[in-house]
């Protein structure tokens, strides 16, 4: 049993698997397993996996049909055996260190989670050469080969995960700590922790359902804003109305699932926060979408989907910030 699992979807990412992997052969940390889901991708991806699974046996590689993240994601928790799971986008890369860092601080802390963040530098580096027309492949992070000592890391322990983490900025103590966004490659978690929690399969913004729902398990959690992630940024053009409209459907779905759990599980205090910090932004997220849609069809679908969330009572608590927001909405659906 190695002490760190981590999970990565593969499809369609020939062009960047190569650094992905890489990335986690290249990690000071020794006992790990990276198990590579091939979620049925047109390309290599899986048989550049299944050689790096040939020369290291810690690769595990699992060929399904297409299902989506959420579903590779699900998949790739049946096969992990760590006493800790990391989640990865196989497009992406992490710092050599990541895992004995995270490792260090979730023994000596006694965490379920430690967050880290993402080098905020890389990605507009990437996207200023994209722009320019410049390659973008070979970009190598600045701080990619600085070294750590983790016992000397700046850290905050936290009992109240409510308290700090945000999809904006709110009032804490020092934002230093804040926890910001919900994507869940920027955090190492107990597997106990986390192993009755599926994605939910088929939606986009899969994350926020799921962080919700873990959230409201009162991890102890141990917070670092140290980049060890680089995220690749999508360079795809104008989405197209229809796919802005999947975009909503899934958020809307995701936000009933999470509204649910949180209205039959949640006390006061952690509605409250919930609300304010994550729900009413992923509410503005699903309502902004309806500004792209062009059919007649479409905006039908999208003033349905609005009125379930209200009739669900989504969108009775209002936090003082998204007033307007909702009278747009009420306004939207003829309400």
């Amino acid at each position: 049993m190695a002490k760190i699992s981590i999970i990565i979807p593969m499809y369609g990412v020939e062009k960047y698997l190569n650094r992905c992997l890489d990335s986690v052969l290249n990690q000071t940390f020794t006992d790990w397993q990276a198990i590579c889901v091939d979620d049925g991708g047109p390309d290599r991806s899986g048989e550049i996996a299944e050689e790096y699974a040939a020369r290291d046996k810690r690769f595990i590689v699992v060929h399904q049909k297409n299902g989506g993240l959420s579903d590779a994601r699900n998949t790739g928790m049946k096969y992990a055996t760590g006493e800790y799971i990391m989640y990865m986008d196989s497009d992406d890369f992490i710092h050599p260190q990541t895992m004995e860092i995270t490792y260090y601080m979730a023994k000596r802390d006694k965490s379920d989670i430690v967050a880290f963040t993402y080098d905020h530098i890389y990605r507009p580096r990437l996207m200023v050469r994209h722009f320019l027309g410049m390659n973008t492949n070979n970009v190598v992070p600045w701080g990619i080969k600085k070294r750590y000592n983790p016992a000397k890391i700046p850290f905050q322990v936290a009992d109240d995960v409510f308290e700090y983490a945000t999809e904006s900025t709110h009032n804490v103590k020092n934002k230093r700590w804040l926890i910001k966004h919900c994507q869940v490659w920027k955090n190492l978690y107990r597997r106990s922790l986390i192993a009755d929690t599926p994605f939910i399969k088929g939606i986009l913004f899969e994350d926020f359902p799921w962080w919700s729902a873990v959230m409201l398990k009162n991890p102890r959690i141990t917070i670092m804003n140290l980049p060890l992630y680089y995220y690749i940024p999508n360079f795809g053009g104008i989405v197209l109305s229809a796919k802005q409209l999947r975009m909503m459907e899934s958020l809307c779905t995701g936000i009933s699932a999470a509204y649910k759990l949180y209205r039959d599980n949640a006390n006061d205090y952690q509605m409250k926060q919930w609300s304010e910090n994550f729900l009413w932004h992923f509410i503005w997220r699903a309502f902004n979408k309806t500004k792209y849609l062009e059919t007649n069809a479409e905006k039908s679908r999208a003033r349905n989907m609005l009125k379930e969330l209200k009739s669900n009572g989504v969108l009775d608590n209002v936090p003082n910030d998204f007033f307007e927001l909702r009278n747009q909405i009420y306004a939207y659906i003829g309400d």
